[in-house]
């Protein structure tokens, strides 16, 4: 077994009057992306990264997908393997990747994690370039490869050839207790030693225009241990697109959740969840296109109320002059942008976005979005700056726009870099969240939150009995004496990412909930009250 490793403090955030403020940690880990002369696409695109309690020991552990030779999509050499680090507490992380099986064998990109099999222990699914492959937790600290047994090692499809996956989601879109997965796919690409495509005379990665897409793909649980791909039934094949990110809302409120999906350059999908079918209403939502009408590099978001108003809204990242697009949620079945009006137009517009987790680091009540920046391109097109630093963006409350935090938020401690993946949890159990965060041929960053002056806080551990384990879809309402406010669980989380952790809530001069209401996905409703904050409260859903 390897000898534990310390996180070492690189930098200290000089005093600054920032609400919101994080400290540059590391582990050991390099994102491989093999970047060479034929600037082949999936060179551009790893960089998933995954947060969960794999262990069951309460403390969150990190696992992180990598790269491979792009030529044969194969880790010939030790740097290319996946990583798994155990969280041994006070700062010290583990390596335990060899003895826990989860090297890995091919070009990987995205991470989901999930309790699949409702045994208690999450599983691990992992999304790559021909390739995916699932991950059974045997509880004793190994995983055991299961894609063949259970359906899902069929990456090459008839019509459209080898499948490229990115990102994949755990939801139950059937209310049968079992969760369901869904698998973004990209692009129809094949490997080429020359480059395709040049920018003023300098070779460089070709626009995604000039590739194929691929229809996304749900897989439905069988409780078996087996999945049955329903793609066609359910509606999901007939729509190809070029897919980035996935997330997951009931944003209609009628009980089944449902599931939003960028598109990198091409229209957005929104899959209403009927019953027994998805239908892809993005355009009548009001969701397809940004305010500009234009295509644009749709990547990783997050789907949840950021106003308090009990409904689920739409964030996500783009590219540098495209914006980070801001659905507020109607309550009508649409949605309205409100990226100009809420000031991230201004923001964001000379930014360059990959993953995004709307969380409240400071603890004040208002969820506030954390991107991971950096462009697509090796080189500038146009003056933007090709690596970035990753920012934070406040969430103004009630009234105002969203204030942008880098170097203010201590972000500019990791030299600027083409960050990807990103993933949330209170990683040492004070009652911030914490980030880590992945960038191309870098090492991984984790920026420990050290907001000063936070308010209080409540995390709700979701155990379902009736519904899946993990609680996934469930919708939890909060009440102080100062507002309510609402959340719900999913480990969706980002680009390529996964954050498996309890349902955060910052409560910020309260220091009780004065009554919580969790609407499970079996329709069970449950509620609590007068509960203490500033602890994790664990919550079984009752057999009704």
């Amino acid at each position: 077994m390897a000898a534990p490793l310390t996180l070492v403090l690189l930098y200290s955030a000089p005093p600054s009057e920032s609400p919101i403020r994080f400290e540059l940690k590391r582990v050991p880990f390099r994102l491989e992306n093999d970047q060479t002369p034929g600037y082949n696409a999936p060179e551009t695109m790893p960089g998933g990264v995954a947060i969960l309690d794999y262990n069951r020991d309460g403390r969150p552990d990190i696992f992180f997908t990598n790269g491979a030779d792009i030529a044969t999509l194969k880790k010939d050499s030790p740097k290319y393997r996946n990583r798994l680090f155990r969280n041994d507490g006070n700062g010290n992380f583990t390596d335990v990747t060899e003895e826990a099986g989860l090297a890995g064998s091919g070009y990987d990109m995205g991470v989901a994690v999930a309790d699949y099999d409702n045994d208690g222990y999450p599983d691990i699914f992992v999304a790559g370039v021909y390739r995916n492959t699932l991950y059974h937790n045997n509880g004793n600290g190994t995983f055991t490869d299961v894609t063949a047994k259970a359906g899902l090692d069929r990456s090459m499809d008839p019509q459209f050839g080898p499948l490229w996956s990115v990102a994949a989601v755990w939801v139950d879109v059937n209310h049968d207790g079992l969760l369901d997965l869904f698998v973004v796919n990209y692009l129809q690409w094949k490997y080429g030693a020359q480059p395709l495509c040049s920018y003023r005379g300098t070779a460089d990665y070709c626009h995604p225009r000039y590739y194929k897409g691929l229809p996304d793909q749900l897989f439905l649980n069988r409780g078996n241990g087996r999945f049955e791909d329903v793609s066609q039934q359910w509606g999901v094949r007939e729509k190809v697109g070029k897919g980035m990110g996935a997330m997951i809302a009931d944003y209609d409120l009628d009980g089944k959740p449902d599931i939003f999906v960028t598109n990198d350059a091409y229209y957005n999908f929104l899959f209403h969840n009927t019953g027994a079918k998805f239908q892809e209403v993005a355009f009548e939502a009001g969701v397809a296109l940004a305010e500009d009408g234009d295509f644009i590099s749709g990547m990783g978001g997050d789907f949840r109320d950021f106003d308090n108003d009990g409904l689920p809204d739409i964030f996500f990242v783009a590219l540098v002059n495209q914006t980070f697009p801001l659905f507020r949620n109607t309550g009508k079945g649409d949605f309205r942008e409100v990226t100009t009006p809420s000031g991230m137009r201004a923001l964001s517009r000379k930014m360059s976005g990959f993953g995004a987790g709307m969380y409240d680091f400071d603890n004040d009540g208002w969820k506030d979005l954390f991107v991971t920046r950096g462009d697509v391109e090796s080189l500038p097109q146009g003056g933007e700056q090709v690596d970035q630093y990753n920012t934070v963006f406040r969430n103004p409350g009630a009234a105002g726009k969203w204030t942008a935090l880098t170097e203010e938020a201590g972000l500019a401690a990791s030299p600027p870099a083409r960050h990807r993946g990103c993933a949330f949890a209170d990683l040492d159990g004070d009652g911030r969240i914490d980030v880590v965060a992945t960038a191309l041929s870098k090492e991984a960053e984790i920026w420990m939150n050290r907001s000063p002056a936070t308010g209080h806080w409540l995390d709700i551990a979701l155990e379902g009995a009736k519904s899946n384990r993990d609680g996934i879809g469930a919708r939890i309402k909060l009440a102080t004496k100062n507002g309510v406010q609402y959340n719900h669980m999913t480990t969706s989380v980002g680009y390529a990412s996964s954050s498996d952790g309890p349902v955060h809530f910052g409560l910020g001069a309260d220091a009780m909930a004065e009554g919580i209401e969790i609407q499970w996905p079996s329709g069970i409703v449950q509620r609590l009250a007068n509960v203490a904050a500033d602890r994790v409260l664990r919550v079984r859903e009752p057999m009704q």
